[in-house]
């Protein structure tokens, strides 16, 4: 494929309230104002929908402190986000600063972990298929075996470690496309993910797209999760960067202070 080629096509500007809800602009992104649970019924309804009738995928990312000063920072990474359908508050910061701003209020964080776990009875219930794309070998079989404990009779349509060389892209591409998902979770981490989602957007037979980082190593329990009190605070990055400091510490410690600093500075829209 040649440069040209991969370059996404161009997107009509997203409007304030559009059917993702009105957009909160936080630091220099426009979020969805959807609740979790909002999200999720429109997940289940939409993806199978867009699926059985062969349209566009639908590419959904996530916004917390770390996506914000990536955004003003990385010039490539900001392309890829601007492609999102939906872009949705998985930081307590972007909640909070909605709040703050006095515009469009974010009824709710709505945490990738969260709306995947959330997800999957009811996902069960409607047949609604999903492909885990990401982690380490052991992780990603492990996670797939436990939701289908979770929620018995979830048809996990496929699943692929996040580990592939550049070359190897168009097989990983085939595996999906045969396996046609209703939801694609794509779990490589930023900015890796969102520039895989853009580049094969149009390749991709699935209906949702989501990006969900380290999700599959939170179900299995090898990234352990901040007590309900610490996220509802907004602190549950503390408890990432305590639990795995030399992985996450310099992240937070740098992203974090230029995020709050992104959000005064866009106060006014």
């Amino acid at each position: 494929m040649s440069a040209q080629q991969a370059l996404p096509r161009p997107q009509p500007a997203r409007p304030e309230n559009s059917e993702h809800g009105a957009l909160a602009h936080v630091g220099g992104v426009p979020v969805s104002t959807l609740s979790l649970h909002a999200l999720i019924r429109k997940m289940l309804e939409d993806a199978p929908l867009r699926r059985s009738l062969n349209d566009r995928a639908a590419l959904i990312f996530d916004c917390n402190g770390q996506g914000l000063s990536m955004n003003a920072g990385d010039p490539a990474f900001r392309a890829d986000l601007a492609q999102a359908d939906l872009i949705h508050a998985d930081g307590q910061i972007i909640v909070a600063a909605s709040r703050w701003l006095g515009g469009p209020v974010i009824a709710n964080r709505s945490s990738t972990t969260d709306m995947f776990m959330d997800s999957l009875k009811d996902a069960a219930a409607a047949g609604v298929s999903y492909y885990l794309l990401g982690g380490e070998e052991t992780v990603n079989a492990q996670c797939a075996r436990r939701i289908v404990e979770i929620a018995p009779g979830l048809n996990v349509a496929g699943r692929r470690n996040g580990f592939w060389t550049r070359d190897e892209e168009d097989a990983v591409i085939d595996a999906i496309n045969a396996a046609a998902p209703d939801v694609l979770w794509v779990g490589t981490g930023k900015p890796r993910e969102q520039a895989f989602c853009v580049r094969n957007r149009d390749r991709i037979k699935a209906g949702w797209i989501v990006t969900c980082g380290g999700l599959f190593n939170y179900v299995t329990g090898d990234y352990p999760r901040a007590p309900m009190w610490m996220q509802e605070a907004g602190l549950e990055w503390l408890h990432r960067m305590a639990t795995r400091p030399r992985q996450l510490a310099w992240r937070y410690l740098t992203t974090n202070p230029h995020a709050l600093w992104l959000i005064w500075k866009h106060r006014h829209g």
